[in-house]
């Protein structure tokens, strides 16, 4: 039986406390976060599925899009390091963009991660149910669309209920998972090298060059298309601050795994990438990476070569699949994870229904909000899959407007939080500086996906002479706005800033002169009880006086 539902609760929180939502504290070390972060990127599938369209944009070029793209990852992931010191709060942007920016544009950006994952659910359960069958040999029932979603909802249902039964069976399946990926990329960029190197590798095959790896010469289009594929590949590792109130010392270690998580995942891509296209080459026959007949899904196209026909080269061949099978679905179960303590932590602040605020009085995770992203993701997955594959490919590709989207909001809310707290050269560094860099890159990605997105002959859909891509991914956002209108009418006191930073107890900055803010904004800076964050010659107050 589940508990009730709690009512809203009330804002109270300074710095490196969250509102307790009833979640199993301390379940998860810093070792256990960064594994779910690296795994909620999928790193075997999406190099697999991107690596190859990278090739075709920027040819040997692919190792500097990787490291180009990890820029601006790097720089979000200090946000949410950040952001998390001051509040650990499993709602990440929801709860940072609205004490920040108002509740309006923090249930915008609550939305942004509800509906990109969502999306990517979608073709996360397509590659793990195709994989499957090509793991016992079924190739026939892996080009069928119908046992190919059949399998895919298999998945979900799988990962949902692992997800349900508590946070700390998820981290052991996780180790699991992430191992035989790892294990698997360093083996075949290994095999591939050393082939390169000892010249027994396939014709057309390449030396590897430290010119791969700075972006110069390519041309502005190709610069734009490959960097917005490869930003979507670091796309995840946020998941280890949305299990920041089920880590032991909350405030540092998810922080910590999102940083750490990202120079790994750099690491993997610039290694894996270089020995692949060193390997393959860029030829558009054969193996060779520019042949868009290995674009999608290029360790397939590649595996048995690089392996052989010995007895480990079969193994690692086989085991190749494997990473690729338990990748997608490793990150079908973290993609479920974040989107539910999102959901979670909106309910407990009434942006959304009580009901999502239920917590398992045994497994201490959330039962409906768990629940409703298992069914809402397979509702999307088969409803996409009966209208076109087409509309279901193009709405993948949409995502990346919506990650850039919300991390862009995270790395300006976490500016705008900080502006007038900070303290010395490293406040102005990590908490202002970068956050705000990060914030204007994503920006930039936002605006050029809109422009690349919109062109018809982008993708594989055109809607009244508009890239589907583009349709689907503003329809995605205008469609949050038109549910938080809604919600605003049948449950406003979020949205009237009566659940966050009223009537509390909190200390707030009391104000001097008039400042900039959106018309949402209910802003106010909460000062810690050692008043260790209160600017000299400026005084508290308390909201209920």
């Amino acid at each position: 039986m589940t508990r009730p539902s709690p009512p809203p609760l009330a804002a109270a929180r300074v710095e490196g406390v969250a509102v307790d939502k009833g979640l199993k504290s301390g379940a998860l070390g810093l070792v256990s976060s960064i594994v779910l972060a690296v795994s909620s990127t999928a790193p075997a599938y999406a190099l697999a599925a991107t690596l190859g369209f990278v090739v075709i944009a920027v040819g040997v070029k692919a190792p500097a899009i990787m490291l180009l793209a990890f820029v601006p990852m790097w720089l979000i992931a200090v946000a949410y390091s950040e952001l998390n010191k001051r509040e650990p709060d499993c709602g990440t942007t929801f709860t940072w963009a609205a004490r920040a920016f108002g509740p309006r544009t923090g249930w915008m950006g609550g939305w942004g991660i509800i509906a990109a994952d969502v999306i990517v659910m979608a073709n996360l359960a397509q590659i793990a149910g195709a994989y499957g069958y090509r793991l016992v040999g079924l190739d026939s029932l892996a080009e069928s669309t119908l046992w190919t979603t059949v399998a895919g909802v298999g998945w979900i249902a799988l990962m949902t209920w692992i997800c349900f039964r508590g946070i700390e069976p998820t981290a052991r399946v996780q180790n699991v998972l992430l191992t035989v990926e790892v294990v698997v990329l360093v083996a075949f960029a290994a095999y591939a090298l050393v082939k390169v190197y000892s010249g027994t590798a396939p014709e057309g095959s390449l030396t590897p060059s430290l010119s791969w790896l700075w972006p110069s010469g390519l041309s502005w289009p190709s610069l734009t298309e490959a960097v917005l594929l490869a930003i979507f590949i670091y796309w995840g590792w946020d998941s280890a601050v949305a299990v920041n109130e089920e880590t032991a010392n909350p405030t540092r270690s998810p922080g910590r795994a999102a940083i750490i998580s990202t120079l790994l995942l750099v690491g993997i891509y610039t290694v894996v990438s270089v020995a692949t296209v060193a390997f393959a080459g860029v030829g558009s026959e054969g193996i060779g990476l520019g042949n868009e007949a290995n674009a999608e899904d290029v360790f397939n196209a590649l595996g048995a070569t690089v392996f052989g026909d010995d007895v480990f080269g079969h193994v690692f061949e086989a085991l190749l699949i494997i990473s690729v099978l338990t990748s997608s679905a490793a990150c079908t179960q973290t993609t479920i994870l974040p989107t539910a303590r999102g959901t979670l932590s909106m309910a407990a602040y009434g942006a959304l229904p009580r009901s999502f605020a239920r917590i398992h009085p045994r497994y201490l995770t959330p039962t409906v909000s768990t629940i409703w992203m298992g069914l809402v993701s397979i509702a999307f997955y088969v409803g996409l899959t009966l209208v076109s594959e087409n509309v279901l490919v193009d709405s993948i590709t949409a995502t990346g407007m919506l990650i850039a989207f919300y991390y862009g909001l995270t790395g300006f809310a976490c500016a705008w939080e900080f502006r007038r707290s900070l303290r010395g050269p490293r406040d102005v560094l990590m908490r202002f500086l970068l956050p705000l860099l990060g914030g204007l890159f994503m920006l930039v990605v936002f605006v050029l996906a809109c422009f690349e997105y919109a062109d018809p002959e982008y993708g594989e859909t055109v809607i009244n002479g508009v890239g589907g891509v583009f349709v689907i991914g503003v329809g995605a956002l205008l469609l949050g706005l038109l549910l938080m209108v809604v919600y605003s009418r049948v449950a406003p006191s979020f949205f009237r800033g009566e659940t966050m930073l009223r009537g509390t107890g909190d200390l707030l900055l009391a104000p001097d002169v008039p400042t900039v803010a959106l018309p949402d904004s209910h802003e106010a800076t909460v000062i810690a009880p050692d008043r260790s964050n209160l600017p000299p010659g400026r005084e508290p107050w308390d909201p209920r006086a």
